[in-house]
């Protein structure tokens, strides 16, 4: 069974990365690599940790002309991961241009649509988007398939429209029961994201903040992936 549940590996750099990673030899979990850990120690991590049998989400969230997205990829093909993203308000050239930057390569490409720290309320008086985020989410997911995406990034709460559009969902937003929500609000547990039809889920601090990171890992394994 592909593994389905992704580890948010937020961390400063190498060292803490490996350190965390010690007690999960055989296990190979999924993980997601960010900004702040790939700013911080390049593609050579990411290569070291593809050899080492890791699948990798590779969460850079690119968002530019839509040149200079391209040539970007291509470069990011090179590293072989299995999951990437542009962001899906980037517009369906940026994101053709993204494909064509992938050609060659196994890697799935995912647009984001609505930051998980964002709500309704948000949009509207922050970004002056007079839709919900739902609403939104549906254009962006619809324009992701136009381009030719695999799937989309989005809250559980909105996984159902990449199914129904044929689309894979990515859904960060995940917490086990009784963990504080932090800095996102659109928030689920495991069980919840299964049931509304996410693909994968990203989990981060509800394992990575935790003092047996392995046994929180399985608990989410469990409830999102065993019947």
């Amino acid at each position: 069974m592909e593994n389905k549940v992704i580890i948010a590996c937020d961390f400063k750099n190498r060292d803490e990365l490996f350190t965390f990673l010690k007690p999960f030899a055989g296990l190979n979990p999924y993980l997601k690599v960010g900004m702040e850990l790939f700013y911080a120690e390049g593609p050579e991590m990411v290569r070291e940790l593809k050899k080492a049998g890791f699948k990798i989400f590779l969460d850079l969230k690119l968002c530019d002309i839509p040149n200079t997205v391209e040539k970007a990829m291509r470069n990011l093909a090179k590293l072989d991961v299995d999951i990437t993203n542009v962001h899906a308000s980037g517009g369906i050239k940026m994101m053709e241009a993204a494909k064509r930057g992938l050609e060659g390569s196994n890697t799935k490409l995912i647009a984001v649509t609505i930051l998980t720290s964002l709500d309704d309320e948000a949009l509207k008086n922050e970004l002056d988007i007079n839709k919900s985020v739902k609403e939104v989410v549906y254009d962006y997911a619809a324009n992701a398939k136009k381009a030719g995406l695999d799937g989309i990034v989005c809250s559980p709460f909105e996984a159902g429209i990449a199914k129904d559009l044929g689309l894979i969902s990515v859904t960060p937003g995940i917490r086990l029961a009784g963990d504080s929500k932090g800095d996102q609000k659109r928030v689920t547990t495991p069980k919840d994201a299964k049931e509304l039809g996410s693909t994968y889920i990203v989990v981060g601090r509800s394992i990575t903040a935790s003092q047996d990171p392995v046994k929180e890992y399985l608990r989410c394994v469990k409830e999102f992936q065993n019947d």
